[in-house]
């Protein structure tokens, strides 16, 4: 009596198909997905959820406010985030669609050159995406959130020049800032990580599981 090789089924067959073909690359959609995405959830909400209504120039202008607060923030740093997050998220999708629409296993990946170079190549954008979006951070909010911030409402009113306002929360928006910029770095050295385990394999130096 012949042995019939079981089939996995399609739920299983997907999973492995999207699924990273490294180790490295499993570990940083783990990163990717549960601290970095939490920690902006829930914890950026709460630094920046109420910045804008404790934002203070002139406490009886509420016009003066909105317009230094604007000044300030032309693009509030969670959205940013969530921006680079969806944008650096786009190039290895598309791929694992891709693969999932070719019925590419992850054997595929490491075995064929094909399919290797353009694995490379997605994760290759996303470093790039990566080092773009610390350097568009960095360009934005710096890597300190000073207590004060000197406002050019001289636009608004010719009777205001220069304003200063209390900027809430100073020191945890640092704190935040400086963990926005180490998640960058781990996540592009994880990638590179990545690149040189799937030479490795390539070369013979490691075990393709």
């Amino acid at each position: 009596m012949l042995l019939q090789k079981e089939v996995p089924p399609e739920s299983q067959r997907l999973s492995v198909q999207l699924r990273p073909p490294t180790v490295v690359g499993q570990f940083h959609t783990l990163f990717f997905g549960s601290v970095r995405m939490f920690f902006l959830g829930v914890l950026g909400f709460a630094v920046y959820g109420n910045e804008a209504l404790h934002f203070s120039c002139e406490p009886d202008k509420r016009d003066i406010n909105l317009f230094c607060y604007n000044q300030f923030r032309p693009i509030t740093p969670p959205v940013f985030w969530a921006l680079q997050l969806v944008t650096v998220l786009v190039p290895g999708a598309i791929f694992h669609l891709y693969a999932a629409c070719k019925s590419i296993t992850q054997e595929d990946i490491l075995q064929r050159p094909a399919y290797t170079v353009f694995y490379i190549l997605s994760v290759l954008l996303r470093i790039i995406l990566e080092v773009v979006a610390f350097w568009l951070q960095s360009q934005l909010f710096g890597f300190q959130v000073n207590p004060l911030y000197r406002c050019d409402a001289g636009a608004l009113d010719k009777k205001f020049n220069i304003t200063r306002c209390m900027v809430p929360e100073h020191f945890e928006k640092t704190i935040f800032l400086i963990a926005m910029y180490t998640f960058t770095v781990i996540t592009i050295m994880l990638c590179i990580a990545e690149i040189f385990e799937i030479l490795c394999r390539r070369l013979g130096f490691l075990n393709s599981q």
